[in-house]
């Protein structure tokens, strides 16, 4: 006679198995779609960095300076490393949809209702942060830098440090647009309360000074740059989050009747009686 738990063990084994096989398939989709626009970008590797250097150049020609490579191999990686980097960006909405097709079946569907749009709004943050850095934090602060050079000195920089300043930059700006969609999942979870993020509203403001003095450059500008915004998104945040209703205890660990008879037409079970058996319960009301 057939044990009912080995039948059990190998239903489990063959769904984490179909899991991989599914999560494995994405992964092959995200790489090949990076890998396809890489190449594409590739061939404009050079006009893609004339395009990143920009406003460090529209301020360094004035002054009769230039970027320099120090590397031997700095001309020919630096666009390659700019050309992969587009790649990503470019890809990164159809590589969070994959991530999202991938959970969303484990989702109930109040769950898909508030993480979909919450997605979206975390990639519009992400490169209106990256759009801030660019159009307004580089020029800014390169005119500032410009302003301070000593007379007599030549003010260069090499392509490879460039793009590495660049890139933390932006990511810099980009994660820290995301202050409204963390403090609207704090809530959300219940791992803290409006009031509670209130009350720590100073502490956040030093916290984004503090960030702004690590990850900008060392000048009082582009950190206020950083810490303003991050200040204003928190209390866009806070307002945000006034909306979202946060679980309560009692309705831990319930199902809404619909999503219960979703689980049970699943599971094989026709009635309520087994369902009560097997420990799921409808919600009072």
């Amino acid at each position: 006679m057939e044990n009912p738990n080995d039948s059990r063990d190998g239903n489990i084994e063959e769904s984490f198995i179909s899991h991989l096989v599914e999560l494995r398939s994405r992964l092959i989709r995200v790489v090949a779609l990076v890998g396809l626009l890489f190449i594409g970008f590739a061939f404009y590797g050079r006009e893609l960095y004339a395009l990143t250097a920009r406003p460090l150049l529209a301020v360094l020609r004035p002054l009769g300076g230039e970027m320099i490579v120090t590397d031997v191999a700095g001309n020919f990686l630096v666009p390659t490393k700019v050309a992969l980097m587009a790649a990503f960006l470019v890809s990164l909405p159809y590589v969070l949809y994959q991530l999202w097709a991938f959970v969303a079946p484990g989702l109930y569907a109040h769950e898909k209702r508030f993480a979909l749009p919450l997605l979206v709004v975390s990639v519009l943050l992400f490169f209106a942060g990256m759009a801030f850095a660019y159009f307004q934090v580089f020029p800014t602060v390169f005119f500032f830098m410009s302003k301070l050079t000593p007379e007599g000195v030549a003010w260069m920089t090499d392509v490879d440090k460039y793009l590495s300043f660049v890139l933390t930059v932006v990511m810099a700006f980009g994660l820290a647009f995301e202050v409204p969609v963390a403090v609207v999942l704090l809530v959300k979870a219940g791992l803290a309360s409006l009031e509670k993020l209130r009350a720590i509203r100073a502490y956040v403001i030093v916290a984004a000074f503090v960030v702004g003095a690590v990850f900008t450059p060392p000048d009082i500008i582009s950190q206020f740059m950083l810490a303003i915004p991050v200040c204003l998104l928190y209390e866009a945040g806070l307002l945000a989050a006034r909306f979202i209703r946060p679980p309560e205890p009692a309705d831990a660990g319930l199902m809404s009747e619909a999503e219960l008879d979703a689980a049970l037409q699943a599971s094989g079970i026709k009635s309520e009686e087994p369902a009560r058996a097997a420990g799921l319960t409808y919600p009072a009301g």
